[in-house]
């Protein structure tokens, strides 16, 4: 029995296109093993913090200006904490990757977070950056740089 073009849709059904990133970054397989990469260096990022005794407040924040990775709070200072993976044998490592735009967009982000959220604290404001490299074998490591913008 012959089926004509169109009569059953189910059938004639294509795969969807690969949906761009709306971070601007790759899509497909490719987009979403780097997302993969980056909530893993995320969540590493997080414990390292936690266990130093800074508290988390938010993830993954967003605002009209953009996204901060994770806000804390380290006494009476409010935390920007930028997280940057890389696999190690990358072009570049994390800790190259905040460049000035890239600060100036943090505090600027900071500046939101703050006007959202009751005002700048009694120990002000402070951008960390947690870099993460994650080797083929074994451990990742983990490294988080106080104050670097």
């Amino acid at each position: 029995m012959s089926q004509t073009p169109g009569k059953h849709p189910e059938t004639r059904r294509k795969a969807p296109a690969a949906q761009a990133d709306p971070g601007g970054g790759p899509s497909g397989a490719e987009g979403l093993a780097r997302r993969a990469l980056g909530r893993y260096g995320e969540d590493l990022a997080v414990r390292r913090l936690s266990e130093t005794g800074i508290g988390i407040l938010d993830r993954n924040w967003r605002c009209r200006e953009g996204e901060i990775d994770i806000v804390a709070s380290d006494g009476d200072a409010v935390v920007v904490c930028e997280v940057k993976t890389r696999r190690a044998g990358s072009f570049e490592h994390p800790m190259a990757a905040v460049r000035a735009g890239k600060a100036e967009r943090l505090r600027r982000l900071a500046e939101c977070w703050l006007e959202r959220h009751g005002g700048p604290p009694p120990g002000g404001v402070r951008i960390d950056l947690v870099g993460v490299v994650v080797p083929a074998r074994g451990a990742p490591r983990v490294e988080h740089v106080k104050g670097v913008a």
